[in-house]
């Protein structure tokens, strides 16, 4: 059986079956908005019958109506959405969303004299050889001959015959052809994002997240189209406050719908931790709503799909967008949302920077809002999620093929139970092997971006750890104002003593410290500004820390995870001295986890 077809259909059809719904117009590339000039190369390729490129569409399947009857599925619009929208704004006179989410006119005047057409402007407008626009004519809004007899009026000079013929062409618009590629709907998802990709040789990423998003940009008949806007919307006023003037000036609809009330207090909120964009939104609701991670199990459930029958039912797919709008409903609601950012700073995974996967919080979001669901305690839902979180993020669970560990997550927690799977992965992943030998290779690197490393500085931020050589100064503190780490072994004294930069920038060699307590290190060896600390402190007059006593100099070296050995280390003890410190800081992160 073909898995698509190839045909070519005239302009006119192609825009007749977009006014009838017939073709759904998703918005799957982004940005989707063209300049206008490619709007008018546009226009002038089809006046002078040039290929413009085929449209894709993929036919959703037909559906099983309650009585048994079957309902025709739309087509959805795959590739050439920027064609679609610029025939649409040129020939139709459409406005379109600019870049703001403003809505603009794009119109295209015509030169019949020299054939050329171009982007409406003031001296175009002002000139007597262009037609302003052409989509009166192209639409049958005004005859040709009312058409001629305007311009000759406005050009008496001009060849009539000549402004007749090329109007006439011009008119011929909606009559050239376009290909179109329609994809067959038993194709499944990664199948259609291929032949997108193959197509498609402009480098657009096609995730399926962005087919669960055409789905419901493309549905009115459940909401989804409202759906649609509440993620986009909500994603927006995490990262820009001033969009709420928009929705309410310019989206009075979706601004008396009740997803807007439930989004609004994003415009006076603050999110810099977690910060998500669409997919992370689609993430959370679907694999909390669905207990399942692959978005294109949601594709086909949205279309219907009974996975039993291997048939799609109307039935499904109305309670597929009810479960939906639900989870998306739950993920925006201020309360929940406030809440887990709470419980992820309460686990001192204090800035975003701390926290290298998203879908690590994804997840923990979705097992939050589950437990909630199903009705366990505040405080024991807050634990196990903290344990999730961190332990995911220790083992980077989510670092490899992401959807299929979420599926597999999701499903196993439904089916156990949180309690007895996160023992279960426990007893797995984080053995003695792991906290004794594991984890302390693991912080053998020099990339600050470390799994290891970043839940080592959040059991710091859990501890309220003063800085190195600091009596008051946290190490949160100097995370959350953006501070510098510093190297406990000098940067320039072991640059003079012949170490590279993966030597002297292992994260076994980093504190944070005051910039002041740092500068007045400088390039010394470990053993002689520790005694040069130890002498201050002797004589109470202190410089290059804060600390005023032995006890308080033990305790702050102790909370650092730095080996006592730090006050009499040169250069020849360095390699000894960071082996020694992975296995505390391994330590303190083993702890650290224990407690949570």
């Amino acid at each position: 059986m073909a898995k698509y077809s190839v045909h070519q259909q005239p302009v006119e059809t192609l825009l007749s079956w977009i006014k009838a719904g017939e073709i759904a117009i998703p918005e799957i590339q982004r940005p989707f908005v063209w300049k206008a000039a490619k709007v008018r190369d546009l226009i002038d390729s089809l006046y002078n019958g040039y290929p413009v490129g085929y449209i894709i569409t993929w036919r959703n399947p037909d559906v099983k109506l309650k009585n048994g009857e079957l309902s025709a599925g739309k087509k959805v619009l795959i590739d050439g959405q920027q064609r679609i929208t610029a025939l649409t704004a040129a020939i139709v006179g459409q406005r379109v969303l600019d870049k703001n989410y403003k809505q603009i006119n794009i119109r295209i005047a015509f030169n019949p004299l020299t054939q050329k057409f171009d982007v409406l402007n003031r001296a175009i407008e002002n000139s007597s050889e262009w037609i302003n626009s052409i989509n009166p004519i192209i639409n049958d809004e005004i005859t040709i001959s009312q058409a001629r007899r305007h311009y000759m009026e406005l050009n008496p000079e001009a060849d009539e015959n000549v402004v007749e013929q090329r109007i006439e062409e011009l008119k011929k618009i909606k009559n050239k052809q376009v290909g179109i590629i329609e994809l067959d709907h038993s194709l499944d998802i990664d199948t259609v994002t291929e032949i997108f990709i193959r197509i498609n040789q402009k480098g657009v990423v096609l995730s399926n997240a962005d087919f669960v998003m055409s789905k419901i940009a493309a549905d009115e008949k459940h909401g989804g189209n409202k759906m649609r806007k509440l993620v986009d919307y909500f994603c927006r006023l995490v990262v820009d406050k001033d969009f709420n003037k928009h929705i309410v000036d310019n989206d009075k609809d979706f601004a008396e719908h009740l997803y807007y009330k439930n989004i609004k207090w994003m415009a006076t909120g603050s999110d810099d931790l977690f910060v998500p964009d669409y997919i992370d939104f689609l993430r959370v609701a679907f694999t909390f709503k669905f207990h399942r991670g692959k978005f294109s199990d949601l594709v086909a459930l949205l279309s219907g799909r009974n996975f039993e029958t291997r048939s799609y039912e109307a039935e499904i797919a109305e309670r597929s967008f009810s479960m939906l709008s639900e989870g998306l409903t739950d993920f925006s609601n201020q309360t929940n949302y406030q809440r887990f950012l709470m419980i992820v700073k309460s686990t001192g995974l204090i800035s975003g920077k701390l926290i290298s996967s998203k879908n690590s919080l994804n997840f923990s979001y979705a097992l939050y809002l589950k437990l909630r669901k199903d009705g366990m305690q505040e405080t024991e839902s807050q634990h196990f999620v903290k344990k999730w979180l961190v332990m995911s993020l220790l083992i980077g669970r989510y670092s490899g093929s992401a959807e299929s560990m979420i599926d597999e997550d999701i499903k196993q927690i439904q089916e156990k139970g949180i309690a007895a799977y996160l023992q279960q992965l426990e007893l797995s992943e984080l053995g003695e092997g792991f906290w004794e030998f594991g984890l302390v290779n693991d912080l053998e690197t020099s990339s600050t971006s470390n799994n290891a490393y970043n839940v080592y500085l959040a059991a710091q931020c859990n501890n309220n750890t003063p800085a190195f050589l600091s009596k008051s100064m946290k190490i949160s503190s100097l995370i959350e104002q953006r501070g510098d780490i510093h190297h406990i072994f000098p940067k320039k004294y072991l640059t003079q003593n012949n170490f590279g930069p993966k030597q002297y920038n292992q994260v076994a060699n980093f504190v944070y410290t005051e910039q002041a307590t740092n500068i007045k290190v400088g390039a010394a060896a470990p053993a002689e500004y520790m005694a040069r600390v130890q002498e201050e402190i002797a004589s109470g007059e202190i410089n290059i820390t804060t600390i005023d006593s032995v006890a308080i100099l033990k305790e702050n070296l102790e909370n650092n995870d730095i080996p006592f050995s730090i006050e009499t280390s040169s250069y020849a003890d360095y390699e000894y001295f960071l082996a020694e410190r992975r296995k505390l800081m391994a330590r303190k992160i083993k702890a650290y986890y224990q407690n949570l």
